[in-house]
């Protein structure tokens, strides 16, 4: 009986101070670990594809756009999910933590950086379909390369900013508020954590909410509008009507975009305010959480004509050159 407790401790020679391992049914644990593994896999792979087509074809494509910009920000989040926040998410689950505690404070303060910055993206591409769609004689003029780039520096300046003050205890003290050797946890107060859920959640969700509402108001009612003109117009005739149908057909793509997020992200926060009394676990609805990074390469090449073009392109030119 000794030995079999010994075996369940994360540091079996430090029997006083040890935390046991985490308990799973063996096949189960090994199933769910694998598929997320490779769900984690697929994420870095349809990220670094966005990242390539938007940053390789930026000239011959004319990729190098405001929004191209903030997709590509926001395709940097979903990989470095993929590459560091999630597999270690999975580790947790069923492993030990052996990195050590100021291991454990730098990855929390980047998931905290990741999360908080895809946050920020979504924001900002919300205000540009809206400034593309309501206000779009002064789209160009507004709404610029150097001031997205500008903004988007701005968004993960302030994700930092932000994230370094929520878990400053646990960066100043790596491991204060562990109970046990070879735990990995993030200790945040009450003020913080109310903070946190206004920031990251509510004031963004209010203000995505307000601005993809009002665009479409604004999309149904040029919908409207340009039906009869579409009809009358030739086709060999260059007129506005196409522009504003590509601006409404990108609203609509980032509406979809934005719609996930939230489906993703509403389950983390409701477990977070109900604590112990919602029946999800912790483990499950960060999956989910984690789960739109993988997601919006999807909408990119489902919606996005540039996009399947580029990813064609990408693809033959490997071919090639393995030929």
């Amino acid at each position: 009986m000794e030995s079999k407790d010994q075996s369940e401790l994360c540091f079996p020679q430090l029997a006083n101070l040890s935390c046991r391992r985490p308990a799973s049914g063996w096949s189960e644990g090994v199933f769910w670990s694998i598929l997320l593994y490779l769900i984690c896999i697929l994420t870095v792979f349809l990220n670094l594809t966005v990242i390539t087509a938007i940053s390789h074809f930026r000239h011959t494509l004319q990729l190098h756009t405001p929004t191209n910009l903030l997709l590509l920000s926001l395709a940097v989040c979903d990989l470095l999910v993929g590459l560091l926040v999630w597999p270690v998410e999975i580790f947790l689950n069923k492993s030990c933590w052996t990195p050590g505690d100021i291991s454990c404070s730098l990855y929390n303060y980047v998931s905290f950086v990741v999360t908080s910055a895809s946050v920020g993206n979504m924001v900002m591409m919300s205000a540009d379909r809206y400034v593309a769609i309501c206000n779009p004689l002064r789209y160009r003029v507004k709404v610029t390369v150097k001031r997205i780039q500008l903004c988007v520096c701005l968004c993960w300046f302030f994700s930092l900013l932000l994230s370094s003050v929520l878990i400053k205890d646990d960066l100043a003290h790596p491991g204060k508020y562990r109970s046990c050797l070879g735990e990995c946890i993030i200790h945040i107060n009450y003020t913080a954590s109310v903070f946190d859920l206004a920031v990251t959640f509510v004031i963004p969700l209010c203000v995505i909410v307000t601005l993809y509402s009002k665009v479409f108001m604004v999309a149904v009612s040029q919908a409207r509008a340009l039906r009869p003109h579409v009809a009358r117009a030739s086709p060999s005739q260059p007129h506005p009507m196409r522009v504003k149908k590509s601006e409404l057909k990108a609203a609509r793509t980032l509406g979809i975009l934005v719609v996930v997020f939230l489906l993703c992200f509403c389950p983390y926060y409701c477990v977070a305010l109900a604590g112990n009394s919602s029946p999800f676990s912790a483990s499950f609805v960060l999956n989910v959480y984690y789960l739109n990074s993988c997601v919006n390469p999807f909408i990119y090449v489902w919606f996005y004509p540039w996009f399947r073009r580029a990813v064609k392109r990408i693809f033959c030119h490997s071919a090639c050159i393995a030929v």
